[in-house]
C-alpha cells in the first residue's frame, strides 16, 4: 500500500501526535487525531485569566533544538528570550551568573562569584568547549551515569554543584537530587551553549497551536476518550469505531502503558512540580533572567517574569511572577509560605502580589534515569500498535518531536 492511501488514527494531541500527523500529512497520508482534552499540546498549554498568559507549569523552548527548530516556523513563534544566565539567590546576599562568552561585560563579575571557584568557573567553560564540538548522536554514544556522578567526575566542587547546578538543573529535570542521566545532561547543555531558552511572545501554547494550525481541517477531534484500541482500530467512550491502516498511542508514558498494557509499554516515574503564579505591580527582576534559589533550603527553586521577556503575558501596567517548587506541595498556606520566603529575595513589596493560580501537575516530565533515552529507534511498536512520546527519546520537545516524527517515518516505510 502507497503512503497515500494509509489512514492513520493518532491517540493524543501533544507535540508528538502533532509531529506524527504533519510527517504522514506531508507524504500524503491521512492521519486523525483523537485528543481527550479541549485544546492541543499535552503538557504545552498555555490558559488566559484576567488579561495574564499562564503557561501549564513554567517551561522554556530551547531555539538550538534541531528538529524542533526545523518542524517549527521560530519566527512566527515570535521567540523572546531570556539571557543567558542567571542570579542566584543566598543567605548573604544575590549574586549573577553569566555566559561570558555571550556577556563578556560580566566576566569579573561571574568569576568572582561566590558560587564556587575560579576553577569550577573554568571547568564550565571547559565542558562548554567540548560538548559544543559534539553531535547529539555523539552524545548518545557516551557512557551514562546520573548527573551528579558526572559533575563530581568532572572536577566541579560540591560548591558549584549545591550552589549552582542543583537549582539551575533543578528547574530543568525537576528535581535537586542531579539523578537525571548525564547524557540529558550534556545535550541541554550544548543547547544552552549553542542558543537560548525563549518563551513564544503569546506563551508556550503557541507551539502545538501552530502545529495543529498546519493540518487540514477535520484532522483533530477534541473531547474524544478513547477506551479501547486494536491493532487497525480504536473504539471511542461514546461507542463509535474507527479503522486504519495504523495505530499511533501518542499519549503521556502512563496513558500509553494502560492502553498497550499486552505490549509491555511501562509507565514511568513522574517528576511533578508545583507552578504558582502572582500579579505584580512591578517586576521585582526587571529584567529578562532566571533567579535562583541557592540557599540550599526553603520550598522555591527558581522564579521569572515572564512579562519582563514578551510584555504580552501582562495587561499593560502590571508584571506576571512565574514560582517553580518541585514536586507537589498540597497545602493550604502554600501560597503564602511562598511568598514569606520571597519577600527575603525582594524585599516588602512581595505583600501587595496578587495570587492568581496555582498548577500543581503530577506528570510534568518522565524520570530519565541513566540508560534511559537517546537509544533505540524513539518510538516502540506493541501488540501492533505504534507508541511515541518522549519518554520514548528524551524527556524534552524536542525529544516528543523526535519520536514523532520517527514513528511517522516507520508508518510510511515501504513494506
Amino acid at each position: 500500500m502507497s503512503a497515500v492511501e494509509k489512514k492513520v488514527l493518532i491517540l493524543g494531541g501533544g507535540l508528538a501526535g502533532l509531529a506524527c500527523a504533519l510527517r504522514l500529512q506531508a507524504a500524503g497520508a491521512r492521519p486523525l487525531i483523537f485528543e481527550r482534552s479541549d485544546g492541543v499540546g499535552g503538557r504545552v498549554r498555555t490558559d488566559q485569566l484576567d488579561g495574564f498568559l499562564l503557561d501549564r507549569g513554567f517551561q522554556v523552548f530551547l531555539d538550538a533544538y534541531p528538529e524542533a527548530g526545523d518542524l517549527l516556523d521560530k519566527e512566527s513563534l515570535d521567540l523572546r528570550a531570556f539571557r543567558p544566565g542567571a542570579l542566584i539567590y543566598r543567605t548573604s546576599g544575590r549574586v549573577r551568573m553569566m555566559d561570558v562568552f555571550r556577556e563578556p561585560r560580566h566576566l569579573l563579575e561571574s568569576a568572582l562569584a561566590p558560587v564556587g571557584s575560579l576553577a569550577d568557573k573554568l571547568r564550565v567553560a571547559r565542558l562548554r568547549w567540548r560538548l559544543m564540538r559534539l553531535t547529539t548522536e555523539e552524545i548518545a554514544g557516551h557512557e551514562d551515569m546520573t548527573t551528579e556522578s558526572y559533575l563530581r567526575y568532572a572536577g566541579f566542587s560540591p560548591a558549584m554543584i549545591d550552589g549552582f547546578f542543583r537549582s539551575f538543573y533543578g528547574g530543568i529535570f525537576l528535581e535537586r537530587e542531579l539523578q537525571t542521566s548525564s547524557r540529558m545532561f550534556e545535550f541541554t547543555f550544548k543547547m544552552f551553549s549553542q542558543g537560548s531558552a525563549t518563551l513564544p511572545s503569546r506563551g508556550m501554547g503557541e507551539i502545538p497551536r501552530q502545529l495543529a494550525s498546519r493540518l487540514p481541517p477535520g484532522t483533530i477531534r477534541l473531547g474524544a476518550q478513547v477506551t479501547r484500541i486494536q491493532p487497525g482500530s480504536i473504539t471511542l467512550e461514546s461507542g463509535e469505531q474507527f479503522r486504519g491502516d495504523a495505530v499511533v498511542v501518542a499519549t503521556d508514558a502512563t496513558t500509553a502503558a494502560g492502553l498497550v498494557s499486552a505490549g509491555g509499554i511501562d509507565g514511568p516515574v513522574w517528576r511533578s512540580v508545583t507552578c504558582l503564579y502572582f500579579a505584580a505591580a512591578r517586576s521585582p527582576l526587571c529584567e529578562s533572567i532566571i533567579a535562583l534559589n541557592g540557599t540550599g533550603c526553603g520550598l522555591v527553586n527558581n522564579v521569572c517574569v515572564p512579562s519582563d521577556l514578551a510584555p504580552a503575558y501582562a495587561p499593560p501596567g502590571r508584571a506576571l511572577v512565574s514560582v517553580s517548587v518541585l514536586g507537589t506541595v498540597d497545602s493550604a498556606d502554600l501560597e503564602s509560605r511562598v511568598l514569606a520566603e520571597l519577600e527575603a529575595w525582594f524585599g516588602g513589596a512581595v505583600r501587595e502580589w496578587r495570587h492568581l493560580r496555582t498548577y500543581r501537575i503530577e506528570r510534568a516530565l518522565p524520570r530519565q534515569e541513566p540508560g534511559n533515552g537517546f537509544t533505540g529507534p524513539g518510538f516502540r511498536q506493541a501488540a501492533g500498535v505504534y507508541v511515541c512520546g518522549d519518554h520514548l527519546w528524551s524527556a524534552s520537545i524536542e525529544g516528543a518531536i523526535i519520536s514523532g516524527l520517527r514513528t511517522a517515518d516507520a508508518i510510511l516505510k515501504p513494506s
